[in-house]
């Protein structure tokens, strides 16, 4: 009986496609049906989760400089635990305890991006300050959020790839099913795994592979800026398979619209100009300078610009949902919203009057946060300071929420860029500078930057409970915990981390807080930002969607370093073979399914053995491969394996007929 039961887990074959007309999705748990969700051993195992993975994933980030998404470890350590206890029916358990234990990632990322930069500017920031910020700008995502979560897991079926939640929902199904489903998804993340372990921890070949390998591709690099770069990792080339080729094209070509014409062309127009009117630290001419060099100090603004303004365009051709949300909302307040007897348990909320009086309460104690903590009762400041932090985090939201559904990475970094920068020049034009206003625009965008993070991060866990078939409304609830948790730990780790090392001290990387210090310092002084950059990339937004171009996607592909883009679309370009070499539609169908299978366990063996890596290297075991990858022979070793990998996922995507 119990084996009868694994056999009907199975994700239906609509799960990942549009719906036809009139076509309903049934999720593995029927909606009909009530099944173990929360209980003590679910809230339990996902407590216990948001401590460990927050504190490691803030020690290593903070001190390796290496961030890694927590959600598909801790599904296969729940799945672990619920098969050695032998819990039946433990799907639904299963994803509370992922959702609850993702917490982490998004807490870490909205922390470390920021709140070190406190330290590295001789500011003063005590635990309290840290902890309010981190935990109330994760309860902010995850209300802003919510009123969207219908449009983008339901209304949005089969428009966005979803990556992360893909490969994590394929982790879940499998270790529910066992069997058939299980042991490709094993067998891949086992390849996938293997490979880039071997490549992070012994560094047996590079993990990029670059036209630098000969000679003219030297030449080309030094004189022209022109490089060609690829990522020959195995979670990046699961990633861009599930992405598809459409999406990973338009990011592609935003990447190369970057680099090969953009880098090359400030190179040709300013050889021997040394650009730092919004940035001193940049002392070297542009001609000077490498293609990454320049990418970084210059080219990558636009890319944020990019960002910044596809946001806008997507916040005003969704401000139908954004106020029918608020709509809805309003009119719950009054009592006159729908019952929750009314809806399914699939689509089951939590009451948007709750949501409403919570929205409320939790910036009037960020207003109180900032009016009485940070801003010496300065009552214009702080509401100024609210207002830009209310407003941002709203409506950027749905950017978070859009940037995850596209490519599974959220370029929160560059929007809390951004924020910095606004507040920055409106806290100056307000009368607020120097220190004090270093720390009121820093902690100001770690509010934001959490809240993003934490809206990206969530509507991941949503899709997943979409596609499995959990009660909204408990994931929705218990998330709070989990953030006020991780909170409370990454700013103990944080506060242990500044008063054993300091972060002033070069035995802490945090690179995003160097860069968010580096920025806000000269703005709080009177220096200016990039803004000529950000226009540029604002303009190409622009034009890109009266193209009917996804302007978001071409921004992140100019935002995102160009060895991380080429693959997206090998992997893309493999999705597109695998689906369309046989004359046999149900033949394709069943490739593509087997391909999805394979890449989450590409990314999930990837994200496990990328945290095992980390480890190693934070306790000291090291391996001195820097002058091996400096040498053309380990990037030439480096296509030859990726060249095997990419044999192994077509050959492995075969089925009988």
């Amino acid at each position: 009986m119990e084996e009868k039961e694994k056999d009907m887990v199975q994700l239906p074959e609509n799960a990942f496609r549009e719906l036809q007309e009139g076509e309903e999705y049934q999720p593995v748990m029927r909606p009909e049906r009530h099944y173990p969700e929360v209980n003590a051993w679910s809230v339990t195992w996902g407590l216990l989760m948001v401590v460990l993975f927050s504190a490691a994933a803030a020690y290593l980030g903070l001190k390796v400089g290496q961030v890694f998404e927590a959600a598909i470890p801790i599904a296969i350590i729940a799945i672990g635990v619920s098969s050695a206890t032998r819990r039946k029916n433990a799907l639904g358990e299963n994803v509370i305890i992922q959702s609850i234990g993702a917490c982490s990632g998004a807490v870490v990322a909205g922390a470390i991006f920021v709140l070190p930069a406190i330290y590295m500017l001789d500011l003063q920031a005590d635990f309290l300050k840290v902890f309010i910020a981190s935990s109330l700008g994760g309860i902010l995502g995850i209300l802003f959020l919510i009123p969207f979560r219908k449009y983008f897991v339901k209304d949005m079926h089969g428009k966005y790839p979803f990556p992360e939640a893909t490969a994590t929902t394929q982790v879940l199904v499998s270790g529910a099913k066992g069997g058939s489903q299980a042991k490709p998804l094993l067998v891949a993340g086992a390849v996938g795994g293997l490979y880039d372990f071997i490549v992070a921890t012994f560094g047996l070949w590079n993990e990029n592979f670059t036209s630098r390998v000969v000679g003219w591709g030297q030449a080309l690099a030094d004189h022209a800026k022109l490089v060609f770069k690829i990522n020959t990792g195995a979670a990046v080339l699961g990633l861009g398979y599930i992405i598809g080729l459409r999406y990973a094209a338009i990011i592609c070509l935003g990447s190369l619209a970057v680099w090969w014409l953009i880098v090359p062309g400030m190179a040709l127009l300013f050889p021997d100009t040394v650009l730092n009117q919004w940035d001193p630290t940049i002392q070297t001419a542009v001609g000077d300078m490498s293609p990454e060099q320049i990418f970084t100090a210059y080219a990558r603004s636009i890319g944020i610009g990019g960002i910044a303004m596809a946001g806008v365009i997507g916040i005003v051709k969704s401000w139908g949902i954004i106020r029918g949300a608020v709509g809805l909302a309003a009119r719950e307040m009054k009592g006159k919203g729908a019952g929750t007897e009314e809806v399914m348990r699939t689509q089951r909320d939590i009451s948007f009057r709750i949501i409403s009086i919570g929205s409320i309460l939790t910036i009037l104690i960020i207003f109180a946060f900032f009016y009485a903590g940070v801003m010496n009762f300065n009552l214009l400041h702080a509401v100024v300071a609210i207002l830009l932090v209310a407003v941002i985090s709203f409506l950027f939201t749905t950017v978070a929420a859009n940037a995850i559904a596209i490519v599974g990475s959220n370029p929160v970094s560059g929007m809390t860029l951004m924020t910095l920068i606004l507040a920055s020049v409106v806290m100056v034009a307000v009368g607020l500078n120097g220190t004090a206003g270093m720390l009121s625009a820093l902690l100001m965008g770690a509010v934001v930057c959490t809240a993003l993070s934490m809206s990206g991060s969530f509507i991941t866990d949503l899709k997943i409970g979409y596609w499995l078939g959990t009660t909204p409304s408990k994931q929705e609830t218990w998330k709070f915990l989990g953030t006020i948790v991780s909170a409370a730990t990454v700013a103990g780790v944080m506060i242990l981390l500044n008063k054993t090392y300091g972060f002033q001290s070069d035995k802490l990387a945090a690179p995003q807080a160097h860069a968010m210090a580096a920025v806000i310092a000269p703005l709080m002084n009177g220096q200016g930002a990039p803004w000529l950059l950000y226009g540029i990339g604002a303009v190409i937004a622009l034009v890109l969607d009266r193209c009917k171009i996804s302007a978001l996607a071409f921004a992140l592909g100019m935002f995102i370093p160009i060895q991380l883009n080429i693959p997206l679309v090998v992997g893309g370009a493999i999705n597109w073979f695998v689906t369309t070499r046989s004359k046999d539609a149900a033949v394709n169908t069943a490739r593509g399914e087997k391909g999805t299978l394979l890449a989450s366990g590409f990314i999930a063996g990837g994200a496990l053995m990328g945290v095992v890596s980390a480890l190693l290297k934070f306790a000291g075991v090291e391996f001195n491969y820097e002058g091996w990858w400096a040498s053309h022979l380990s990037e030439l070793l480096s296509l030859a394996a990726y060249l095997l990998l990419i044999v192994y996922f077509v050959k492995a995507t075969r089925v009988r007929k």
